[in-house]
């Protein structure tokens, strides 16, 4: 394991800038665990202290942390060979004497290394003769960067791939030979059989290295204890008890039994600082008043969570099982997952690191990896092949998750028989399947937190980002082996919403209070019926929509159950669902399963549901029940098959029939890979609940709240804009003297733009304008606003887009002027505001406090066109507000087309058509001469791309420049998660007559 480069001068960690010829590559490599945790430190200092476009350490550091480690000369790259190849042995010495110096002769080697390179071979004779010298012994090594030698290949593509160059070009990077991959020792033997010591001494240095890194540890922080407590079992009981009340103000002996089970289990596991800690951080974050969500995950389903409020739902009440969040059998921590309003997520980040010190809380690390088909995209560019035979090769990867190469091969025909017939095919994707699923790129969990009880750099390796935050260079699963607490603090849109929504709400006079809602409330219930949810929270995609009109929800259980039904896998059971509600016709395996099951209409749809079975029909413990959940998920046959006997014979012994026992497993190992897990189902199901109850009820509050969250997303702005018109909402375009900083209703019909809605002003400068109107009240003109709001905040740009979105509309509704007296207005105002600030008084100020110097006139322009209006309005704010060009076409664009938001419910290939504005156009020549295009389409709620091929570009080349909106048919196209539509036909939207609107 190595830890960036050592550089020579002392003091090199510090981020600053070092000449090449002084950073050098060294190995380092642990003998026990003292040595792994001085490794970790040095590997942390690299990157935390010392990266400067690369992680380095000084030989200062490596002096402070050398106990436990050998070093050696590593490769050409390292400093002793570097200035033997460079000629300056005298250095060479030096740089050698003060290796010796820090890690002592017995733990220095000098390393040997034969790739073939001209440069190797005149190397090692010295380097050999360097180590007699100093009496340090040589060591045998391969700079391995792949597996096998016919890695070698692939390795070469991999390098393309990242320096973006194709294996063609002359210049680019690569390797001299394919002998770095990692040999045999007969190999090494035959490389290096002039110095058979070096041979003999790597084999002892191997078996000085023994290092076990301990896992299944827990390193736990510790919570601070009040004094009067013995431990954090104890306090957590006492915590518990005071609050019980506030949730159960009665406690039933159910409750009571429920509670002391938990705290039992978690007492005896060990978890009771777990839950004190997340305890505390949720009540920080409600007494700041950052929104916490309803539970998240596993969590929901224990009481203990929801008595000290760390959850909102009552287990009891929706039948969510503790085992299922935690079971004596459970090897590894619990997930407790919070969700936070988004804009205040970093506030309860800071509370922890505060609490239990910087150096012990970090973010983790997340690595994307390289997916089949963009490993197929990839490798297709580093090979030079052109764009359309690869986009066939990798459309021919079906979609789906956890989707591989391998098993496209086996599942796309098409796929396999060029596989078998066509060389240059196999060769890219045999390429592909080697680096397939390799690290692509690494980045920092979205929602990832580690605490440790001491510094985490006794524990793992930490690296800086590029944000300065600190993150684990251990990714999640590695970081749950080693026994850390990891917790996701999750940042969710929806609950700044809901919070917005009651402010706004309480402005208009609206009482609200998201808490405390009635959860069978006919008009949210016939909301998500009719399909009307955009800004529904997990209810906005179309296939969603279609299947609440379908299902028309008329209780919470039905929204919870959309909630987990509508995810991959579950989908199948959608129409079984339905059908059994709408039918009333509920069937169940065994009549002693309809308490289970009847919510679910017959149909197994929760994982809580088999728990519930395995329990019920063969007898086993719910802790018992979840390990064959769990166990059946895994898909190990040999695992699945044991299970299964212990199954049927519990059903024996209850005197069930082994056929009925039999059907019932094979449910059970259907299910449990689909089976949704009831106990985040529930949580996120109020949750969406919760918003259409907004929506129906505060309909201006909650879509201004709404359109506030996504607005640095022209895309979705204009989405909600459309559906605020089609609610019968006023959008009212922004204004200096009326709007806010974000969006806000004006009254219960109509909703104002926020300023920071308008492109080129940003959070700053609108937050500038509210205060000036605040403190001087209305602006009075364009040289009234541009004397009163600093021009460095709010610059020319920034003042001509306000302009352009008709923010200026209520002091001169004629724009065009407004423009052409902009400069006019900044000069007066500068001079202005230099003359207040040299302390200049002017006559006018003398005569009278009240007055000012007269305003120069506007210059005389015409009003511009109303084309031309809307088209600075769309520049300004990316989307129209006061109309749409397409507003008259409105009717025959709903029969014709299907929304361009929709497309992303639909497969690759499916046929589909889409109309609207042309938003841009981009005309290029195929390889054989012919013309083509990329047409952009703009429909009321969403744009699109559409590849016109030569055939179609020519017959419809006349309609794209006419200005004209149109109608594409076409096929879906989907490449790397992005969605566009491949033309077949392109025709004029309006040709049947612009009368319907």
């Amino acid at each position: 394991m190595g830890g960036g480069g050592a550089g020579r001068p002392r003091g090199a960690r510090r981020a600053r800038a070092a000449r090449p010829q002084d950073l050098y590559h060294l190995l380092l490599l642990a003998k026990d665990e003292e040595g792994y945790r001085n490794l970790v430190r040095l590997v942390s200092a690299a990157y935390v202290e010392g990266f400067y476009y690369k992680p380095r350490v000084d030989k200062e550091l490596l002096y402070r942390y050398r106990e436990g480690l050998v070093a050696t000369t590593a490769c050409m790259g390292g400093e002793v060979p570097s200035l033997v190849l460079a000629g300056r042995l005298d250095e060479a010495r030096r740089a050698l004497a003060e290796y010796v110096e820090i890690f002592g002769r017995d733990d220095f080697y000098v390393e040997l290394q034969d790739q073939g390179l001209a440069e190797q071979r005149r190397l090692n004779p010295v380097l050999a003769e360097l180590a007699r010298e100093f009496g340090v012994r040589m060591i045998a090594a391969n700079d391995a960067h792949y597996l096998r030698r016919e890695d070698a290949e692939a390795h070469d593509v991999l390098l393309c791939i990242q320096t973006a160059k194709s294996v063609d070009e002359p210049d680019r990077l690569r390797f001299p030979s394919d002998e770095f991959f990692v040999k045999s020792g007969d190999e090494m033997a035959e490389a290096l059989a002039d110095y058979p010591e070096a041979l003999d001494a790597t084999l002892e240095l191997a078996d000085r290295l023994n290092v076990e890194i301990p896992l299944g540890r827990r390193h736990l922080p510790a919570f601070p204890v009040p004094a009067g407590y013995p431990d954090e079992a104890a306090y957590l009981r006492a915590r518990c008890a005071e609050r019980l009340p506030l949730r159960y103000p009665e406690p039933s002996e159910a409750v009571r039994e429920r509670l002391a089970y938990e705290l039992a289990v978690i007492e005896r596991m060990g978890y009771a600082s777990y839950f004190l800690i997340v305890s505390d951080f949720v009540d920080f974050a409600r007494s700041r008043g950052i929104a916490v969500g309803p539970g998240r995950g596993s969590a929901a389903s224990s009481i203990v969570a929801y008595v000290l409020g760390i959850t909102d739902v009552d287990p009891l009440a929706y039948g969510l099982l503790f085992e299922r969040f935690l079971n004596p059998d459970r090897v590894t921590l619990p997930d407790i997952d919070i969700d936070f309003e988004d804009e205040r997520r970093d506030e309860v980040i800071r509370y922890v690191a505060d609490k239990y010190g910087e150096d012990r809380v970090a973010q983790i690390i997340t690595f994307g990896t390289m997916a089949a088909r963009a490993a197929i995209r990839d490798v297709g560019r580093a090979l030079g092949l052109p764009y359309a035979r690869v986009d066939e090769l990798a459309k021919l990867v079906p979609q789906g998750l956890e989707m591989t190469i391998e098993r496209a091969l086996r599942e796309s025909p098409e796929l396999a028989r060029l596989y078998r017939e066509d060389p240059e095919a196999r060769r890219l994707l045999d390429l592909a399947l080697r680096i397939e699923g390799l690290p692509r790129h690494a980045s920092v969990h979205a929602a990832g937190i580690v605490i440790g009880p001491e510094p985490l750099t006794e524990l793992v390796p930490l690296a800086r980002v590029s944000d300065g935050a600190v993150v684990t260079q251990y990714a999640m699963g590695a970081l749950e082996e080693l026994g850390l607490l990891k917790m996701d603090f999750l940042g969710l849109r929806t609950l700044t919403v809901i919070e917005r929504t009651r402010e706004l709400a309480a402005r208009l006079g609206e009482s609200c209070d998201p808490d405390r809602i009635p959860l069978d409330d006919r008009a949210t219930f016939e909301l998500l019926s009719r399909g009307e949810t955009d800004g529904v929270f997990q209810m906005e995609s179309a296939g969603m929509r279609e299947m609440l009109k379908e299902l028309a929800p008329s209780s919470l259980e039905d929204v919870i159950a959309a909630v987990a039904l509508f995810r991959p896998g579950p989908m199948e059971n959608i129409p079984a669902f339905i059908a059994a509600k709408r039918s009333g016709e509920v069937r169940y395996p065994h009549p002693d399963l309809e308490p289970i099951l009847k919510s679910t209409y017959g149909i197994l749809v929760y994982q809580e549901q088999i728990l519930q079975l395995a329990a019920t029909m063969a007898g086993f413990t719910l802790s018992r029940a979840d390990e064959l959940r769990r166990g059946v998920a895994k898909k190990k046959r040999e695992i699945i098959d044991a299970l299964r006997e212990e199954f049927v014979a519990g059903c024996l012994r209850r005197g069930h029939s082994r056929k009925l026992a039999e059907d019932l497993y094979d449910l059970v190992e259907k299910f449990a890979n689909y089976g949704f897990n009831r106990a985040h189902a529930t949580p996120y199901g109020l949750l969406a609940y919760k918003t259409a109850y907004l929506k129906a009820h505060h309909p201006a509050a909650f879509m201004a709240a709404t359109l506030t969250s996504v607005a640095q997303s022209s895309e979705k702005v204009a989405a909600y804009i459309a559906e605020c018109r089609r609610m019968g909402l006023r959008l009212l375009p922004p204004d200096v003297n009326e709007s806010e900083v974000d969006f806000a209703p004006r009254d219960p019909r109509s909703i104002r733009f926020g300023l920071a809605a308008v492109r080129n002003l940003g959070r700053q400068a609108a937050e500038a304008v509210v205060a000036a109107r605040r403190s001087g009240g209305r602006f009075r003109s364009l040289f009234d606003f541009a004397r009163r709001v600093d021009a460095r905040v709010c610059n020319r740009r920034a003042l001509e887009s306000l302009v352009k979105a008709g923010a200026f509309d209520s002091v001169e509704p004629n724009r065009a002027r407004l423009l052409r007296g902009l400069e006019a207005a900044l000069s007066e105002a500068h001079a202005a505001q230099r003359a207040a600030s040299e302390g200049q008084v002017s006559l006018f100020g003398l005569l009278s406090p009240d007055r000012t110097a007269p305003e120069p006139e506007l210059p005389p322009v015409p009003e511009p066109k109303p084309s031309e209006r809307l088209a600075w309005e769309k520049e300004a704010l990316g989307f129209y507000v006061s109309d749409h060009p397409l507003a008259r076409h409105a009717k025959e664009l709903a029969r014709r087309a299907r929304p361009i938001r929709d497309l992303a419910s639909l497969a690759d290939g499916a046929p589909v058509a889409v109309g609207g504005q042309v938003a841009g156009v981009r005309r290029i020549t195929t390889r054989r001469g012919e013309p083509m295009a990329f047409l952009t389409i703009e429909d009321l709620a969403g744009t699109v791309d559409c590849v016109l091929f030569p055939r179609v570009y020519e017959a419809c080349e006349a309609l794209i420049g006419g200005g004209r909106p149109l109608v594409v048919e076409g096929r879906v196209s989907w490449r790397d998660e992005r969605v566009s539509v491949v033309a077949e036909r392109v025709t004029p939207l309006g040709e049947e007559g612009d009368d319907d609107g």
